[in-house]
């Protein structure tokens, strides 16, 4: 499933994307060259590497394309904004995959605030990307899994659909490998139950 088309040149700090916006182009010079070519190298990497795999665990959280790309790319800008204070560069994947889940769960947070009397916008004509998205919503598994409570939906995610460990899914959601154990096998047999139900 392609989640979104990403740009085809990303480089110097993603400001030749259009997805971008100005925020970047107004950032002062005040890193260091080294260290902004560094962020500048680095984010580049990941971003063509990792783009889409980002905006697709996004969808899988909140059911959206278009609030997806915009998690994944608030989530770049923050980081390069902030690259002085992070600690390992190696690391940056995985802060990137933290930032999604945690933006993707403000946003879940202020549906629930709005969603009730907020008239739902449908586009005109819908894109490959929301044709695609549409397509895999229509299965009864991801009909099941939006019925999880948020944690054990994440959980699953990044377990099944991103194929992180257990260390990894405890350091992205926030909490302990034994939570990340508890939120999986819940929402497992919960999927389950739901499938059962529901088979003809």
């Amino acid at each position: 499933m392609e989640a979104a088309a990403r740009p085809t040149v990303v480089t110097e700090t993603l400001v030749a994307s259009a997805l971008v916006p100005d925020v970047l182009r107004a950032e002062p010079a005040t890193q260091p060259t080294a260290a902004r070519w560094e962020a500048d190298h680095l984010l580049t990497e990941i971003y063509l590497g990792e783009y889409r795999s980002l905006v697709r665990l996004a969808v899988l959280l909140l059911h959206d394309v278009s609030t997806a790309e915009e998690v994944v790319q608030e989530a770049f800008i923050a980081m390069h904004t902030g690259w002085r204070r992070l600690r390992d560069p190696e690391k940056a994947l995985s802060y990137l995959r933290q930032a999604v889940v945690n933006r993707s769960r403000s946003v879940l947070r202020h549906r629930t605030v709005v969603d009730k009397n907020a008239p739902k916008h449908v586009p005109d004509e819908p894109s490959a990307e929301a044709g695609a998205i549409a397509l895999l919503e229509r299965s009864a598994v991801v009909a099941a899994l939006r019925r999880l409570p948020d944690r054990q939906r994440e959980a699953i995610v990044l377990r099944y659909y991103a194929d992180l460990s257990e260390a990894d899914i405890a350091a992205t959601m926030g909490i302990s490998r034994g939570a990340v154990k508890s939120h999986t096998a819940r929402g497992i047999a919960a999927l389950k139950s739901v499938l059962e139900q529901e088979a003809p």
